[in-house]
Formats: structure tokens, sequence, C-alpha cells
């Protein structure tokens, strides 16, 4: 399992939030933690919180805090009731600010279902009481089914597409930053002190996503020793904690070594090959950049650049693959350049078939174009 920074630290919080669990939540977390990550687990059991509390809301169980649910209850839940927890999901209010809501969307209601749908696996099939048997047989959840977002691969390519930078679209937001973002931040205000200190590594970490196509998580694990400069690579933890070499473009390997050039002085970091490479500052001391962190600096910039409509650091990824498949064509090599193991998932970046159908369009248009102009 990938032994990342994210990684332990959601570790510590799912370790917190177990302890005020029922002992089959624990077990059940315990039984999980070699073959599910600590991030997998930490939103399984946030999921089985909600589940808990709504529980108790309903009157379905009479007791003062979740971790004295009795098992009996999750094996005597009747199917409506279950699917009233689904339908709570799908009609509760989700705070965007403070004056906003929203419905939660249809994928995140099915990682709750799936959840719950492995925790009721787990109880019925793989423990076991003082005589051999399952704490409990009956699996209420196979009664609830996952309803999949249903989306052809043309539609969310074209989805995709209309939410990343196009054309030279990238090398115009990376010249934005480096010489017109400043001009907009009003004289002696934080915000510019801020960006004075800290324009090298946020260009740096910018040009690096538009030059590789890495994660933000792979990004924010980045190492000293991960860099190779001579061959215009980095090494980087996939998911699944496989190790991998990636290909970055040689200018963005020239902006990491430009804010290097002022990582010490701007940021205490240490020249440690165990030593995170894109840092921040907190009491004075080199602190690693959060995954948090990185996406707020990637939202403000794109912000700034596209008006008022941000981007996230996975449609700088979408738009590196995008880019990648226009020059070479390959399908191949931008599964692996991306870390994919699925050519449908890779496909997201190439559409031929809506590529045709837009031309096959443009020639229907001018076939009656012509035919007005010419009666």
């Amino acid at each position: 399992m990938a032994n990342t920074r994210q990684h332990q630290v959601h570790e510590q919080k799912l370790e917190q939030l177990v302890m005020s669990m029922p002992f089959y939540i624990v077990e059940y977390v315990d039984n999980k933690m070699d073959t599910r990550s600590p991030s997998t687990l930490l939103n399984y059991v946030l999921d089985y919180k909600l589940f808990l509390e709504w529980l108790i809301a309903e009157g379905l169980v009479e007791v003062e805090h979740i971790r004295d649910i009795p098992l009996s209850v999750l094996e005597n839940l009747k199917l409506v009731e279950a699917r009233s927890f689904i339908k709570f999901l799908e009609r509760r209010n989700i705070p965007i600010n403070k004056k906003e809501t929203k419905k939660a969307e249809k994928v995140s209601i099915n990682r709750k279902i799936s959840a719950l749908r492995s925790l009721f696996k787990y109880l019925t099939t793989q423990t076991e009481n003082d005589e051999g048997e399952p704490y409990f047989y009956r699996n209420v959840m196979l009664k609830i089914e996952v309803n999949k977002v249903k989306e052809t691969l043309g539609a969310r390519a074209s989805r995709i597409s209309t939410k990343i930078f196009h054309n030279d679209d990238d090398a115009r937001f990376l010249d934005f930053v480096k010489h017109d973002y400043k001009k907009e931040l009003p004289e002696t205000s934080r915000k510019l002190i801020y960006f004075t200190r800290d324009k090298e590594r946020d260009f740096a970490i910018l040009s690096l996503f538009l030059g590789s196509g890495i994660r933000v998580n792979e990004l924010s694990n980045l190492r000293l020793l991960d860099l190779d400069f001579e061959g215009n690579q980095i090494h980087v933890l996939r998911k699944g904690g496989k190790k991998d070499v990636v290909a970055v473009s040689p200018p963005s390997m020239q902006d990491i070594k430009d804010y290097l050039a002022i990582r010490p002085e701007r940021y205490n970091g240490s020249t440690e090959d165990m030593d995170y490479v894109f840092l921040t500052k907190v009491n004075h001391a080199a602190t690693p950049l959060s995954n948090r962190a990185i996406e707020a600096l990637v939202k403000k910039y794109t912000k700034a650049f596209k008006s008022n409509k941000s981007m996230s650091p996975h449609k700088l990824r979408h738009t590196y693959g995008t880019n990648l498949m226009e020059q070479s064509g390959d399908i191949h090599l931008l599964m692996t350049q991306l870390g994919h193991t699925s050519t449908t998932t890779a496909a997201l970046y190439t559409n031929p078939e809506q590529e045709k159908a837009r031309k096959a369009a443009e020639q229907l248009g001018e076939r009656r174009t012509n035919y007005s102009e010419h009666p």
C-alpha cells in the first residue's frame, strides 16, 4: 500500500474516528487495512458515521452514542428503512458556502451504497462468532441497487473537453502567471506579498502539471531524489503504491530548477534527498504543501486567467493528456505517461468518432449553403 504523506494523514484521522465506532466497524477496518488504502477506509467510516447517526435521528435505535448501536439493528434493518436512508442521501442539502447548498451527486451516493455493501458483506460472510457462524446472515444491502451514472464515452469526453485548455491556452496561461497576474494585485496587499514570495514555486507547480500530466498526490509527494534533470523525468508513486518514471517537458524541468534555486532561502528547505520538493513555511519552518493547498493555488490562478472560471489539477492533467494525444496519436504512450491501466479511460482524451461527426455536420451544412447560393 502506498505510504504517501496524504495516506499517513488519513491514517491518523482514521484511527481517531474509529474510536467512536461500534466494535464491528472497528473489526471491519482492522480486517481491510492491508487491502484498502487509509484514504478509502476513512471515507467509508465517514459514510458509516452518517448512516449510524441517521439510525439514531430516525428513532430506529435508542442509544446516546453511535458506538453503542448493536449488531441486531443492522441485522433487522428493513428494506423500506434502507431505502429511506438512500432517499435521505438524495434529498439532503449539502452546504457549498454560507448561502448556498446542493444535492449530492449520484457518484457520491453510489459510493455510500458501496461502502455499506462492503460492511454488510463482511458482517454476513467474513466474520465468526463463538459458534463459528457469521455475526448474522440477513444482508438487506444486497437489495439496494447502485444506480450507475449513464453517460456514453463520447458524452464524457465532450464534457471533459469543455473544461480544459485548448490550442495554446496552456502556454498563454503560464505566460499570464509569469508576467501579468502580479499586475492585478493591489499594491502593498498581502496577496502581492505572498505572490512575490511564492511565484517561482507556484509557477513550477503549474508548469509541472501541464508538462507531465501527473496527479496532485503524485506532485505533493515528490522528493528531491525523485527529480532527474539529466533525463528530464521524475519518479512518482502511482495509485496502489506502484513506482513509475514520468517524462517531463524540458521547460517544466527548468521551472523546477528555478524554484529550487530560491527554495532554501524562501522556505528554509534543506537539500536532503528525502526532503519534499514543494514547501510552504509554517512558523518559520519548512512544511510540505498539502494536496488541498495545491488545489487552492491552481484554482486561484486559473480563476484569474479564465475570468472567474476556475480549474482543478485534474483538469490540467486532462489538458496535458489531450495535448499529448494530439501530438503523438499514440494511446499506449498516453496510458504509460498518465499511469492508466485501461484503454477505455485513456480513450477519453481522443474521440475520433466525435471528430468525424463534427466534420460530417460541417460538410452537410456546406452542402445546404451551396444549394441555397445556387438555386
